[in-house]
């Protein structure tokens, strides 16, 4: 009840986004008919329809892209039709005797029992074109569909999000309407301002055919939203990527509330390192489980803590679980888990939980996440995301000392260096960004992106803090693009220390070289740690790679990498 509320109160911080903007004219356009029998039928065809479509879209089947892509035109068709009626009223009665007459109930005829159908029609329509901005609690939804497979539970946080879109809109149109009212007994120029409505529907329509919606949203920032809802989440307890459940007493002790039962560990791996562990086993002794995949910086930057807390406590009874839930199709292969467990340096078991049982038994919803277990089988602490590592640590020491087996000495040794160094968070004004169609923000090359088909893609002469875009002839899915052809490249204006992409090779594991600049030049000193100084580096795995480590004072900067071979498929950027 908690998330549907929250999801709810999202929507209704939507009309603060720029994302509602497109939707603005087809709703407004309403503004002088009766609100129940107008307005709420076409909010309702919105709220509806964006919750049936994004269920289909969290499923993440290409066939529903297909079809609500279809929908989208079939949308912009009947609202164009509408923009029409609304300027030549004569021009509609002629236009729509061979149509049985549908297209005038979308006008003017609101006292007939054909207003409600018709507003509902529109509203149908005007939530196929409705795509909000995919912030911290349309991301909650998002991902939690995903990971434990969208249902019933999907949709109805899906409408309760649309119907607090709906609710803040349904005031809005009350408000227009009676300004509307009051224009027209003011000035008597009703058939005037619905012709304007008209022109702007018209203008909607062909923004939105153009893709000019996308590119115009891209350039506004819908920072105030997130930060809003960032807030309710907190509020409510729902989300905190610095949630911590440890307070401490007047002795300095941790208090250590009892949160659950360690779930057992019946049907996950394989297992690397180790045999497969269970419940029973573990029992008598202290166990951390970190929730992690191979590809996410965040996991990777907390890696060093959690080898250090591995080596620093093995010897004290402390057992280290890393159970890999794959975020990336590749990063279900044993294969490429394995590799980076070895290259990671990673010595304790690891455990593959590709469906994600664990992860469920958990209630988990973040990488990374660390559950802390006491020597009786008890969760006594959690934390999500990176930080707080010195409070984890004490948690650990506090749990050994209840089981009879205190360490002596001092905290562990962390060391971590190339993508394993902490983020400079003080300059960092750049987010992750994904190159699949799925969950893609900010793309402004020209024309949008074509879903499933390959498309030869052109860059703006210019890009804004955080826009990106293709150039070559590239297939996007909705996880990654994919190089088609040689010499393609990838553009993102950013502003932080390091910037990293996730990519992967050609067919067969076939090795792609690549060239990165930065502004236009090679990165000398400031060249990752998967590039030499004069840019050139090559794509051998699926995983990711550092590709900028600024060396001296962060600024702004225009990253570009080019792919002189085919076949390179490019998945999500991150930055630190």
């Amino acid at each position: 009840m908690l998330i549907a509320l929250l999801a709810y109160l999202g929507g209704v911080l939507t009309i603060l986004s720029p994302c509602i903007l497109p939707v603005l004219p087809f709703v407004f356009a309403r503004s002088d008919q009766p609100f129940i029998r107008s307005g709420l039928p076409l909010l309702a065809g919105m709220a509806l329809t964006f919750a049936l479509v994004a269920t289909l879209a969290a499923v993440g089947g290409g066939w529903a892209v297909r079809a609500n892509e279809i929908g989208r035109w079939l949308a912009l068709a009947l609202l164009a039709l509408f923009g029409i009626a609304l300027i030549f009223p004569s021009l509609s009665d002629r236009m729509t005797r061979p149509l049985v007459a549908w297209g005038s109930r979308l006008t003017e005829r609101s006292g007939n029992h054909g207003s409600i159908s018709s507003s509902l029609l529109l509203g149908v329509a005007t939530g196929l074109l409705w795509a909000p901005c995919a912030g911290p609690i349309l991301g909650i939804i998002f991902t939690t569909a995903a990971l434990q497979g969208a249902g019933a539970n999907t949709t109805l946080l899906l409408l309760a999000y649309a119907l607090g879109a709906a609710t803040s809109l349904a005031l809005a149109l009350l408000a227009g309407g009676k300004i509307f009212a009051r224009m027209k007994r003011s000035i008597g120029t009703g058939e005037i301002v619905k012709k304007v409505l008209g022109v702007l529907v018209l203008i909607g329509v062909a923004a939105i055919a153009l893709g000019l919606d996308t590119r115009v949203l891209a350039s506004l920032s819908s920072g105030q939203t997130s930060s809003l809802e960032t807030g309710l989440a907190k509020r409510l307890g729902i989300e905190s990527m610095d949630q911590t459940t440890a307070t401490q007493s007047s002795g300095g002790k941790l208090v250590l509330p009892v949160e659950g039962q360690l779930p057992s560990l019946d049907g996950i791996g394989p297992w690397i390192n180790s045999p497969p562990l269970t419940r029973e086993q573990l029992k008598g002794k202290v166990v951390v489980i970190d929730f992690w995949t191979y590809s996410c910086i965040n996991c990777i930057r907390s890696i060093p803590y959690v080898r250090a807390w591995h080596q620093r406590y093995k010897d004290d009874g402390l057992v280290v679980i890393g159970v890999h839930a794959p975020e990336f199709a590749f990063e279900r292969q044993l294969a490429n888990v394995k590799k980076a467990v070895a290259d990671f340096g990673i010595t304790y078991p690891v455990a593959l939980d590709n469906e994600f049982k664990l992860w469920r038994a958990f209630n988990n919803r973040y990488w990374p996440a660390h559950y802390f277990v006491d020597a009786q089988g008890r969760v006594r602490y959690h934390h999500f995301g990176e930080g707080n590592y010195e409070q984890s640590e004490r948690v650990i020491r506090q749990l050994l000392a209840e089981a009879g087996r205190a360490p002596t000495g001092g905290m562990a040794d962390v060391n971590g260096d190339g993508a394993e160094a902490a983020a400079a968070y003080e300059a960092l004004k750049s987010r992750e960004t994904y190159v699949g169609y799925g969950r893609a923000a900010n793309f402004v090359s020209a024309g949008g992106m074509l879903k499933d088909k390959p498309k030869a893609y052109v860059l703006p002469q210019r890009l804004a803090l955080n826009q990106w875009g293709l150039a070559g002839r590239w297939l996007v899915s909705p996880q990654s693009a994919r190089l088609e052809q040689p010499g393609g490249n990838i553009s993102f204006r950013f502003h932080a220390r390091d910037l990293h992409l996730v990519l992967g090779p050609g067919p067969g594991g076939k090795p792609v070289r690549f060239r990165v600049l930065l502004d236009g030049q090679a990165p000398g000193s400031d060249a990752g740690s998967d590039v030499a100084g004069d840019g050139t580096g090559v794509v051998r795995e699926e995983r990711l790679y550092q590709l900028v480590r600024q060396d001296g004072d962060v600024r702004e900067r225009t990253f570009t990498i080019e792919f002189l071979d085919p076949g390179v498929s490019a998945f999500a950027f991150t930055f630190g």
